[in-house]
């Protein structure tokens, strides 16, 4: 494949936890800022259940499953550091906040598409690095469609070049392209 392939873009990126990834604490206050009664079963319920998946989706975020899905989709990405829109001149409160809603957009692709957020910061140019899976091109369209309207990304998102791939075997790949003495 050598050369019938050239490489275009790299990133240099690590996975982390991200810091707007709500201790179970956290997500208590969240639920009753929202309306849930303090002290109910119901809530207690509810943080129980956060606790017993924070382990899973931290490890998640830590040492990705990458799913078998043929389309994928990278971009790097930054925050503004604009007069007026500044994401680091905002409390925390309100950066998780918007976090909070953005992942919330992501939660209606579940199934659909997964994602791996990774961190450049120090690394490279650009601060983050998004690779999204889907089971269809056309998920990838509508996630990142959906997700732009989101505060975090409308407001305070640069983004960086779009690369997407279909992912088929070397030989699969060498036929569609008519390389290498298909025809």
């Amino acid at each position: 494949l050598g050369p019938a392939i050239v490489p275009t873009y790299s990133f240099v990126s690590m996975s982390e936890i991200s810091e707007y990834v709500s201790t179970p604490e956290q997500y208590r206050e969240k639920l009753i800022q929202e309306g849930d009664e303090p002290g109910s079963a119901a809530l207690d319920a509810k943080v129980a259940a956060y606790e017993r998946r924070l382990p899973m989706m931290n490890h998640q975020r830590l040492t990705p499953d990458v799913p078998p899905w043929p389309a994928t989709c990278f971009y790097p990405m930054n925050k503004k550091r604009k007069v007026g829109e500044n994401w680091f001149t905002l409390p925390f409160s309100a950066r998780a906040k918007m976090m909070s809603e953005h992942a919330r957009s992501g939660m209606a692709f579940a199934g659909k598409v997964s994602q791996l957020i990774t961190v450049g910061v120090g690394l490279e140019d650009w601060e983050w690095g998004v690779t999204l899976w889907a089971r269809n091109p056309e998920f990838l369209k509508d996630i990142v469609y959906k997700m732009r309207f989101d505060e975090a990304s409308a407001r305070y998102a640069e983004f960086g070049p779009f690369y997407t791939s279909y992912v088929m075997a070397p030989a699969e790949m060498l036929d569609h392209c008519r390389i290498g003495g298909a025809s």
